[in-house]
This record gives C-alpha cells, structure tokens and sequence, in this order.
C-alpha cells in the first residue's frame, strides 16, 4: 500500500482523525432514541430500500415510490448527518478540510469517521434511522407537482444492489423476483418512472454521458488483477434520475426563498474550446450549431452524442466533448447546471461524504424549525462563499488523486502484460506520437521513436500525424492494432507500438 499511500501523502489528503474528532463520534448514540424521533415525520411503516453498490458501508440514500391513477409519489430519504456533526466542532472541521471522501483504488478516506459514517448515519436496514426526506409528486410527464422537504425518522426495509435490482428488472432473475416479490412491483414502477424523469430531462436538453467508468479489482496485496469498463445499468440510472430530481427541488426551493445556500453550478463552456472541438467533429460528420446568442446549447451535445451512440467512435468522442466543457464547481450563487439543462441544482444527497450536502442540510433544518433568524442568515452569508471555494478546491484535489491512483494501478497491471496485442483506438495526438485507449480504459502513448518512419507531419487542426517517408496517417478516433512495450508504476505511464504483424 504504499505506492498509494505516496499519492495520498503528494495530493495532502488528511487520511487520520484527530483524538477530538474520534470522540466525538463514539459518544454518538448507537441508536435512535425517542428524544430523537420527537417532532420529525414518522415515515417508518413507508416501504423503502437502498440500492447501493455491493461493497458500499456509507449508505446515505433510500428511496419509496408509491403510485395511484398515474402519479407518482417519491421519497428521496438522506441520512441526517447534520443531527450529529454540529456546526464548528471536530468532527466539522475535519470534514470542512477534507471536503469530500475520496476513493482510490485500494482505501477509501472518509469524511467523516468510520463509526459515524457506517454506523448511525448508514441508513442500515431495520434499524430506525433520522434523515430528511423529500417526498415529491410527480406527473406523468415527470413533472414535480408538488412536494414537501420534511425531517423524518425512517426504517429501511431492504438493502438492495445494483446487481440485484438489474438482474430483477433486465435479466428477470426468477430466484431473485421470487425472493423480493413484495418488492419487485415498485421495483418495475421505479424503472417507468425513471425513464420518464430522463426523458423529460433529455427533452430539455441535458447532456447525458454514459461511457464506461473503470474498475480495478485488486488481489490481497494490493496487485491489479483486473481491469474492465464499469458499466451503467438500469439500477444505477434509476438512483440517479431520483437523485438529481431530488436536488432540483430543494435547490429551487430555497432560491426562492432567497437564503443563502450552496448551489452546484456549470458554466456554458467557451466558444473557442468547442471550436476547436467542431472542427475535429466534422471529420465524422457532425457540427455544432451556435444559437442566437452565439451560446451552443446543451442539447447540441446531446445530439451528437445519440449520433455516435453505438459507433466505435462513441467513447472517443464522449470524453472529447467533456473535456471541452467547464468543470463543476460549488458557488453560493444559483448560475445553472449547463451539463444538466437545470437552472436550479445542488448536491442534497450525499451528506456523508460531501461537506456541501451537510452545510445545506444545516440550512434546512434551521429553516423548518424557524430559526433562522437575521443573526443566522447574516452568518451563513458570511461562512458559504468560503464554504464553497474549499469544497470546490477538496473536489479537484480528490478527483486527480483518483485519477493518478487508477493510472499508477493501470501502468502495474500492464507490467504483467508486456508485448500482447490489443485492439486499441487512438485517443490522442500529439507532435510526441500518439495516445490510444485499450477496451479496459488503460491509456498509454506510442512515441514516435517507436513508429518506423524518419519524420512526422503533425497537423494539430485536424488532430493527425502523417509519415513522410510513407504517406501513412494516423488520426484522432483511428481503430490500431498495439502490443505492450513498457509500463512504468513509478512515472505512472504505459508505452505501446504499433502491431507489425496488424494488417
């Protein structure tokens, strides 16, 4: 462990509690007590369940559905980490610092210790459990007709999976539908609904990115032992259509309410990046289209992406059209969600391993309880901008420890695999050779010392790279054959050459 370790160390991620913040957390109560239940919304004869990955401890989301003459009724339950984190304490300031929990391939670092974050605030099955609800009614056009954010005490009937409720919902699992059959009518009822929430949401123009994220599958020691695209399914795209609902409706709430909050906000990317992105596009057939203002509209990255849907080309051109966008960020200022078409969002839902999500959830409750007052709202004015640019800066900083552990994990995993040959599309191109992707998702370069010819043509419009001596040109999204040269754990990078023996 401790190759990840030095990146954990290089990116400063605090991976140790304080004494302070350790007893904190172990004087919290192990269960709910009546005290706690006193004025909440009793929701515990409400069927719900989570639906979780199979290795998740933090479970910080359930969900209910009922439906009657075509409408739906959804309740999005989110632990109530802010009953015990309180304002300025240890256990604050450490999750202030941290600012979100980060997952490498080996360990996660939490945002909140372990006793907390996998005890009392995990929405574990049977036990009761204190959260905030948002208990919406929705249409069926999945507009959200009305609703209410309420604190509740709850009881999690099920801990599901995402293997679970797809092997129930796609593959028809007969054991498994049997096992669940109570479950299994509000199962296909969520499914309807979310493919109403994502239609409705695709209408308006969100962009929807659904290539492969990576899993690493690491033995005993720590070695990669697998690789493979992780692949989205019907479970997973349904929590995330009542999530995102979710946060829409708590974040339009409170902005016209006009208090201070924490908004997640996504700029319009520049012209000139998609631009550049356009020209590249037109190699395949598509063009980006300004609008009257001379603004693209998300809706036009949409439409490429239904294009490509199914092509080689559609992993290529996915991750080019996000990197040509402008990165998320936490602002205390309601600018819109480009990404999402959304003029209102936040991140409601994620209070244990998001500082923002707890900041908010403070915010809500002093608010249905009616104390806040100007003295409060004139703090929270003060504290949330500062709030926001920490938060904002722990979300980078975790994203790019991520990214380097996965890289440092690829470039071990390759060194057992020298000279196979793979399918690989190229992926990038520079004037130092080109950059390809394996269907595993692991990236590495050919450098031009490797390509037999005496010199390049690098045509950096186009994204392409021509030989001299032989005419041959290679560009952005090209199908190659590629065997492994070299793979260095240490500079975290892996080296391919083109297959001689490829066609």
């Amino acid at each position: 462990g401790v190759d990840v370790l030095s990146i954990v160390r290089g990116f400063g991620l605090p991976d140790a509690f304080g004494e302070k913040a350790l007893n904190q957390a172990k004087r919290c109560a192990g269960e709910v007590s009546e005290a706690d239940r006193q004025g909440r919304r009793d929701l515990r004869d409400v069927r719900m369940v989570t639906i979780d990955g199979e290795d998740a401890k933090d479970l910080d989301d359930a969900v209910s559905l009922t439906v009657k003459e075509g409408r739906y009724s959804l309740g999005v339950h989110i632990a109530d980490v802010s009953n015990y984190v309180q304002e300025n304490s240890a256990l604050d300031r450490e999750a202030r610092e941290r600012g979100t929990s980060v997952y490498l391939a080996d360990r996660v670092i939490p945002m909140l210790p372990p006793l907390l974050s996998n005890g009392i605030c995990s929405l574990n099955a049977g036990e009761d459990r204190l959260a905030l609800s948002c208990l919406m009614e929705i249409d069926p056009s999945g507009n959200v007709t009305d609703y209410e954010i309420v604190e509740s005490v709850i009881r999690v009937d099920r801990r599901m999976s995402y293997t679970q409720v797809k092997r129930i919902l796609e593959d028809e699992d007969g054991a498994l539908r049997e096992e669940y059959r109570e479950f299994v009518p509000m199962f296909e009822e969520m499914a309807r609904l979310s493919g109403i929430l994502r239609k409705k949401r695709q209408g308006r123009g969100a962009v929807d990115f659904d290539f492969p994220e990576c899993k690493i599958s690491l033995d005993r020691d720590g070695r990669p032992v697998e690789i493979r695209p992780y692949e989205h399914n019907v479970a997973t795209r349904l929590i995330e259509d009542f999530m995102l609902t979710a946060n829409e409706t708590v974040a339009q709430h409170f902005y016209w309410l006009e208090l201070p909050f924490v908004y997640r906000v996504h700029e319009r990317p520049d012209w000139e990046r998609m631009e550049k992105l356009d020209i590249f596009l037109k190699n395949f057939g598509y063009h980006l289209r300004r609008g009257r203002e001379g603004e693209i509209h998300p809706a036009q990255l949409q439409k490429i992406l239904n294009g490509v849907r199914g092509t080689a080309e559609e992993s290529l051109i996915s991750r080019l059209l996000l990197r040509s966008m402008k990165r998320a960020a936490y602002s205390v200022e309601c600018a819109g969600h480009f990404g999402l078409a959304a003029s209102y969002y936040c991140h409601f839902t994620s209070p244990i391993r998001r500082y923002p999500d707890l900041q908010i959830h403070r915010i809500i409750r002093e608010f249905l309880r009616g104390r806040l007052n100007e003295n409060r709202i004139e703090h929270y004015r003060e504290i949330l901008p500062g709030v926001a640019r920490q938060s904002s800066s722990a979300q980078r900083r975790a994203d790019e420890a991520e990214r380097e552990t996965d890289r440092l994990k690829k470039a071990e995993y390759m060194q057992d695999h020298l000279g196979e040959r793979y399918a690989a599309v190229i992926s990038g191109v520079t004037a130092r050779g080109l950059y390809v992707e394996l269907p595993n998702t692991v990236e590495g370069l050919i450098p031009v010392s490797r390509m037999e010819e005496d010199f390049f043509l690098y045509d950096e419009e186009n994204y392409a790279l021509t030989g001299e001596r032989t005419g041959k040109t290679w560009r952005l999204g090209q199908r190659i054959s590629v065997r492994a040269v070299s793979a260095d754990p240490f500079a975290r990078s892996v080296e391919f050459a083109i297959d001689p023996e490829a066609d």
